[in-house]
């Protein structure tokens, strides 16, 4: 397995770094890609998203985990909604141009959330992966935020801690149940926001990543289907207002 560096052209903003993940050689490779954004207080070293793009890496699928704008400059609040759907857009388009098979998009909380406002907008995407989606502040039941994910076309896998303060699972239950076969729950028996467990659980970190890695692969094969001659249409779009932007900048 092979990791480069990439810098992410935004229009009308500062470049955004970006490490990609991927086997040596092409003949090695699945044929997908995922494209991983990350939460709202870390970046794109987060150890969670570090983890899950080298163990997809290592079944043979190319992994981009990039910086939104802020966390590029050092600063700690996210960018309004606009500039993160645009930066992310732009690395979707960057794993594009390799011309994929099968695309996934996603991440960790605000980076998977992201991910899924653009999916319900018409954005590529043949899965989302939801490494803790944020269904509604820390410690509260409400606002849900899940309004637009009726809206989205693709499978959707959902890895959930039974310890997360940002996902009451009874809460999102009744949610997946009306998104119906799109939706697929997978628990993590004591984790947290970011999948991870007390001491006192009996289990490491790494019974935990295996347990994500079977779960993430399971899925794609059963429910993830290479994109149809509709989704083609709708990458050419992508790549096209991609490149509007970079022209503008």
């Amino acid at each position: 397995m092979a990791e480069r560096s990439v810098s992410i052209p935004i229009a009308e903003n500062s470049p955004v770094s970006g490490v990609i993940h991927a086997p040596r050689t092409r003949a090695k490779r699945s044929g997908v890609a995922v494209v991983l954004g990350h939460g709202a207080g870390a970046d794109m070293n987060a150890p969670l998203l570090v983890d899950v793009a080298e163990r997809l890496a290592a079944r043979g699928h190319s992994v981009l985990r990039f910086n939104f704008v802020y966390k590029e400059l050092g600063q700690k609040a996210p960018d309004r909604p606009p500039l993160l759907e645009k930066v992310y857009e732009a690395a979707i388009a960057q794993m594009l141009e390799d011309r994929p098979e099968r695309l996934l998009i996603g991440g960790k909380s605000m980076g998977g959330r992201i991910a899924s406002l653009l999916a319900a907008r018409g954005v590529r995407a043949d899965g989302l992966l939801f490494l803790g989606y944020p269904l509604h502040p820390a410690g509260k039941r409400a606002p849900l935020r899940d309004e637009h994910l009726p809206a989205i076309p693709a499978p959707m896998l959902f890895l959930q801690g039974t310890r997360d303060p940002l996902c009451d699972l009874a809460l999102l239950r009744p949610v997946l149940k009306r998104l119906g076969k799109r939706a697929t729950l997978h628990v993590v028996e004591g984790g947290d926001h970011s999948l991870e467990l007390l001491k006192s659980a009996g289990r490491t970190r790494e019974d935990v990543l295996e347990e994500i890695d079977l779960a993430i692969d399971g899925w794609l094969k059963a429910r993830v289907r290479p994109m149809t001659a509709a989704t083609k249409k709708t990458t050419a779009a992508t790549k096209k207002t991609s490149m509007r932007r970079a022209r503008a900048d």
